[in-house]
């Protein structure tokens, strides 16, 4: 109840007494005293209610010295002989062994572990275990340990803090029962860590080829569309180019003018010889020869620009008549050379062919127009490989490296695709302040599509048989990560109900489930629900002893 409620006066609003018409002459004016007392009564009953409340509050106050439960009494602990009874642990202190030693003596003090940052380490001393039986411990086991430490900065331990040294103890399994704590056992599951960015499909920039026609000229006919699978030489299309005319005709005026020379120069050099002609002679039939021959190379060279390659010697070989019609249809299949053999245009045709395995993933022309070296006609894209694209923060770059593993989810799609980093930029993105990295990953069957967007995992570490525990089990005190792992007596009858905390190096988290990489051994038993209550415990039963990282 506020000041100003309790202030407030003691007659009410109500009790007022209000204006009321002058009374008629003759008759009596005035309040009935019984009922002016009444309305007194009631104005002040909401007062005198809040102050009776006030003061039952002070009384029962006084008399229980303003304590709220104990944690005995939370969990049902507390005893009805206060005579026999540690406040300190909440327990007989005939049966406290906290506080009598003698009663269960503590485990060997190992004390702290370098290698594995916890406590007590079951890898390095496995008789600490809550196991029936003392493990054996594989070195395999160990190394994986030491290495998932090492993979990326880990929280740690503090080497003083004290809390592996405290124990829970119960009266009984129906006080733990009545505390609310349950328990669940330590198993192993394959767990993966793994930097997760944002990513992108891609076609693989190596494998996609942009094509143009190589010189001026007019589409005659296009052989194919988007979506055609393609082979490397497989003709896209035919281009009507009159320098392709010229040049082939430069070069079977070359080989006439080489053909000749080299018909003089043998019909001269037996007349020199024989001094029938001069010498002289002879000599510039030589080097008209050895000029039609770079006539000859030229052309054929510049042929062989335009992707329409010839064997000089092969064509050498060829009678002069038949020159004309092998160049004419230089670069046409077969299939195409029925349909040119009355066409005018036959002998100026160069074919547009594919560079590349793959398929046409854009045309861009149609029959009779006119194109040039400067735009693209086709697009080819060899599919069966692609690019993945990731985004990844700036602070996970340290862990990654080339040849690492890489699962992709694209959107909207169950299916994961796997392929392995090839690439890590040296650029950090000025907007983002991401870093960019790239992944092969092989596609088959083209299921994955260019400019898939999805999420990507970069595997840094696969643990076949990681041992977990429900994320509630693990505890932070502020200096330490703890669990609560059960006794291996617990069942026993008359022996205690004990809890031993033990510090842990936890690792990732996923599906409710926290990975323990050192501390904890299969098949231990942990406190899950009401692992809190038990580290509230611990903490003020050391808050006598001092602090509990041992300052």
């Amino acid at each position: 109840m506020s000041q100003a409620t309790i202030d407030r006066p003691l007659v009410d609003k109500n009790t007022v007494t209000e204006s009321v018409p002058s009374s008629a002459p003759g008759e009596t004016t005035g309040e009935n005293p019984l009922k002016t007392a009444a309305k007194w009564l009631v104005g002040i009953l909401p007062t005198i209610a809040v102050l009776a409340a006030l003061g039952g509050v002070a009384y029962w106050g006084h008399h229980s010295d303003w304590k709220i439960s104990s944690f005995a009494e939370m969990t049902g602990q507390a005893a009805d002989d206060n005579d026999d009874w540690c406040t300190e642990h909440n327990v007989p202190e005939s049966e406290c062994v906290e506080c009598d030693p003698d009663l269960l003596p503590k485990m060997t003090d190992y004390g702290w572990c370098p290698e594995h940052g916890v406590h007590q380490c079951p890898l390095c001393h496995p008789d600490v275990a809550e196991l029936k039986t003392t493990p054996v411990i594989d070195p395999q086991r160990r190394d994986a340990a030491t290495r998932a430490l090492a993979v990326r900065d880990r929280e740690e331990n503090s080497e003083v803090c004290r809390l592996y040294r405290s124990r829970v103890q119960f009266v009984s399994r129906d006080a733990v029962k009545k505390a609310g704590v349950d328990f669940d056992l330590v198993q192993t599951r394959p767990m993966i860590e793994a930097v997760r960015a944002n990513g992108q499909a891609t076609y693989d920039a190596t494998r996609v080829a942009q094509l143009a026609s190589r010189v001026p000229g007019i589409v005659w006919r296009v052989e194919r569309n988007v979506g055609d699978p393609v082979l490397r030489g497989d003709i896209l299309a035919l281009i009507d180019a009159t320098d392709v005319g010229k040049t082939k005709s430069e070069l079977l005026n070359s080989l006439a003018q080489a053909d000749f020379q080299l018909a003089t120069v043998a019909r001269l050099k037996p007349l020199a010889e024989k001094q029938i002609v001069p010498g002289f002679k002879l000599l510039e039939a030589e080097t008209a020869l050895q000029q039609a021959s770079i006539s000859v190379r030229r052309a054929a060279q510049a042929l062989d620009n335009l992707g329409l390659h010839v064997e000089i010697e092969e064509l050498k070989q060829i009678d002069e008549d038949q020159r004309g019609q092998f160049l004419r249809f230089l670069g046409i299949p077969d299939e195409l050379r029925g349909e040119l053999e009355h066409s005018a245009v036959a002998n100026n045709l160069i074919p547009l062919v594919a560079s590349l395995d793959g398929v046409v993933i854009q045309r861009a022309t149609v029959r009779g127009e006119v194109v040039d070296s400067s735009k693209m006609l086709f697009r080819i894209a060899d599919t069966s490989r692609m690019w993945l694209r990731f985004n990844v923060a700036l602070e996970e770059a340290a862990h990654l490296s080339v040849g690492q593993p890489v699962r992709f989810h694209p959107d909207g799609t169950q299916d994961e695709v796997a392929g392995q980093i090839s690439w890590i930029s040296t650029d950090v993105d000025k907007q983002t302040r991401t870093l960019e990295v790239r992944a092969d990953v092989d596609n088959p069957a083209g299921t994955l599509r260019n400019e898939t967007f999805g999420l990507g995992q970069i595997i840094l570490r696969e643990a076949p048989e990681a041992v977990v525990v429900p994320k509630d089990a693990v505890q932070w005190d502020g200096s330490c990560f703890v669990v609560f792992v059960r006794d291996r007596h617990y069942f026993e009858k008359d022996h205690p109900k004990l809890f031993q905390t033990r510090t842990v190096r936890p690792g990732v988290t996923a599906d409710g489930e926290r990975e323990i990489i050192v501390g904890l051994l299969p098949g231990e038993v942990v406190v899950t629900k009401g692992a809190a209550l038990l580290r509230s415990q611990i903490l003020k039963n050391n808050l006598g002893a001092g602090c509990t990282c041992g300052h």
